[in-house]
């Protein structure tokens, strides 16, 4: 039998965090510690392996409250700020490993991070120590990480291609204004589907509650979580209106998967 795979919510949240800065509605000055949320990231450990998907701005907090101490692969969904900016500290991760990350994302992403942080990919020599990685091009096939297989699934943020993963029994879509035909039927037979879910209110690159919802009857996963979650939704009172099988992800979550 497959080992089993453990997902950890390092962020469930949308792109400024929640608590909002300089927002004093009830979800930001709630004492609910699920309503707190950092951006969007997962964790996810397979035979002691930790491959990480996106690495946002709050990256080194997340590792320090996860108790993270080694990062084998990394993969991007898109290069927007909230997505990649913690890349750097992906830096004492290669250190102590002493060798360079693996990271995997689509051309145009990989070209953004390379613009972004240029100073570790320009191949100069460094007066200190940066992150050691080895970018490796992401072309729509799966990707053999140690044994597990990650499919890029392709969906839009907006008008923006980007892509989710499905590994094993379990797939991560965040940031998704749509999902196209062919990739609902790479979704199907899941464990656990995680899907965006920003808001109620329509938004022109994220999904809403209401059509996530759709997209879980559609598919029907054992078990979804929503994330990329703003401050429109107060944990407990948005997931008591949710079917039993639907919840709302929220930072430190853990969950236990078939790698199938």
């Amino acid at each position: 039998m497959a080992a089993p795979l453990k997902i950890t919510v390092l962020g469930s949240g949308t792109s400024v965090g929640v608590p909002t800065p300089g927002c004093h509605c009830a979800v930001c000055t709630s004492t609910d510690p699920r309503d707190n949320r950092l951006r969007p990231s997962v964790l996810v450990n397979y035979c002691d392996r930790n491959i990480l998907i996106d690495s946002s701005p709050d990256f080194r907090a997340q590792a320090l409250r996860a108790h993270i101490d080694h990062i084998d692969a990394a993969l991007y969904t898109h290069a927007h700020f909230d997505h990649i900016m913690g890349l750097d500290d992906l830096r004492p991760f290669s250190y102590r490993q002493k060798g360079g990350i693996p990271i995997y994302a689509a051309p145009e992403t990989m070209a953004a991070i390379h613009r972004v942080f240029e100073y570790i990919f320009d191949g100069k020599a460094k007066e200190s120590n940066v992150a050691r990685l080895e970018d490796r091009l992401i072309d729509g096939s799966p990707i053999d990480l140690f044994g597990l297989p990650f499919t890029p699934v392709p969906v839009l943020h907006g008008s923006l291609p980007i892509y989710g993963f499905r590994f094993g029994a379990a797939a991560y879509l965040t940031d998704h204004s749509a999902i196209p035909a062919a990739s609902l039927d790479m979704l199907r037979g899941l464990d656990v589907l995680f899907l965006d879910a920003l808001r109620y209110k329509p938004h022109p690159t994220h999904s809403t509650v209401e059509r996530s919802l759709k997209i879980v009857d559609e598919l029907a996963p054992r078990r979804a979580f929503f994330t990329h979650i703003c401050h429109d939704l107060g944990h407990e009172r948005a997931e008591s209106m949710l079917p039993p099988h639907v919840r709302l992800a929220f930072d430190g979550l853990e969950i236990q998967v078939a790698a199938q």
